[in-house]
């Protein structure tokens, strides 16, 4: 009696999960044919899964995380916050889904500069011309025992001159901190450097502003971060 409804339970549980997936697979590929026929130019829609809240569905488009409902109707661009806990779910989620492994990075097209013990990890993609770059390393600053991978990333018109003069200095990382945290502008110097190496290798990433950051968990957040957030996300990499 007992191996058979062992054997009921295990037959209920597979056709249970079949249907699941049959389902999921089915409004994947509805979703896919709605977005693109709405959105002819909506780009690869290179992830759709089903949430477990509100019978939402996240995809990625072009990096970005989105959200749609079963039949691809409507899109919602933002963030899912659960209520109880006040978690940002969708954060959360960005992490995983964009996660880069960090010893996978072309290091050697970076500009690195060690403080203290360098035990921790952080590459990021900046900007000379770019307000929130400077207030990143202001609150750098404040940050030691880390190893930092510096991406001279000149999205902004004129950077790429003075990107090529930070990098042909004697010492770039001076010559870096110097401009960065007191406006001293580099002398003018020419030498061959990685540019369009790192931007290439930027696009590849879909880096669109900066700064944007990667610990050495494979987190990826663009944006500033002040330096408490900065520690945090260090430590995390070490866990």
């Amino acid at each position: 009696m007992k191996r058979s409804t062992a054997r009921s339970l295990l037959k209920c549980a597979s056709i249970f999960l079949f249907a699941w997936a049959f389902t999921a697979s089915a409004g994947e590929t509805e979703i896919r044919k709605s977005l693109q026929s709405k959105f002819p130019n909506i780009g690869a829609l290179e992830h759709i899964v089903k949430t477990h809240y509100s019978g939402l569905y996240e995809i990625v488009v072009d990096g970005q995380l989105l959200y749609t409902d079963e039949k691809g109707e409507y899109l919602f661009d933002g963030s899912i916050i659960e209520a109880k806990s006040r978690r940002n779910l969708s954060d959360e989620r960005r992490k995983k889904l964009f996660a880069i492994e960090f010893e996978k990075l072309p290091l050697d097209l970076a500009v690195k500069k060690v403080k203290g013990s360098g035990k921790r990890k952080m590459a990021y993609f900046t900007d000379p011309n770019c307000s929130y770059c400077k207030r990143l390393e202001k609150e750098l600053v404040n940050v030691t025992d880390v190893t930092l991978y510096i991406f001279m990333y000149p999205i902004f018109q004129g950077s790429d001159e003075i990107v090529r003069n930070v990098r042909c200095a004697k010492d770039p990382v001076k010559a870096w901190d110097d401009l960065m945290l007191a406006g001293i502008a580099p002398a003018s110097a020419n030498c061959e450097v990685p540019t369009d190496k790192v931007m290439a290798f930027g696009r590849k990433l879909r880096v669109s502003g900066t700064p944007n950051l990667i610990f050495g968990n494979g987190t990826q957040l663009p944006g500033y971060l002040p330096a408490a957030e900065l520690e945090k996300n260090l430590n995390d990499t070490n866990k």
